[in-house]
């Protein structure tokens, strides 16, 4: 093996349990009121600045307050509609190298019943900073699919 291909696959596993093991289940947890946390312990995870793109638009956060405001609009509308948990649909993740790497995934944001309230295909750019990984931009869609394949397809896998 390569000493490329090891670098690869050490920052995939590194950029993996960062993601998974703990941004996922902390923006969970905050999302749900199971961790008492305000809307800036993502400064911990997302980039200043920031994008977030979307069919019908987007935006650059270019300040903390600007990237917290993105995330305290999420979790307000989510935990208005009953907001529990996120279930990992399919996920993917590649590392460009040493100091970058995408991670793509199908949220299903769920009820505690189990009841979906949305389905985003989501794919985050994320850098290597002095402070640790970050995503510095999301690009996100509206889907019905549960593999990544489908969900970016010319329709984007909706019904």
């Amino acid at each position: 093996m390569s000493d490329n291909e090891t670098e690869t696959e050490t920052v995939t596993a590194e950029v993996t349990e960062w993601f998974f093991g703990d941004y996922l289940p902390t923006w969970v947890g905050v999302g749900n009121g199971a961790i008492d946390a305000g809307p800036g312990f993502i400064l911990n995870y997302w980039g200043v600045p920031l994008y977030d793109y979307r069919p019908d638009g987007g935006q650059w956060a270019l300040d903390g307050d600007g990237v917290t405001a993105f995330l305290n609009k999420t979790h307000t509308r989510l935990k208005a509609n009953g907001y529990a948990y996120t279930e990992v649909v399919d996920r993917a993740v590649r590392a460009y190298h040493r100091n970058g790497a995408a991670i793509e995934v199908i949220w299903s944001r769920r009820r505690a019943d189990g009841g979906e309230i949305e389905r985003l295909a989501v794919h985050f750019e994320v850098i290597r900073t002095d402070n640790g990984w970050r995503i510095a931009g999301i690009q996100r869609r509206p889907t019905h699919a549960d593999l990544l394949s489908d969900a970016w397809a010319s329709n984007g896998g909706t019904r």
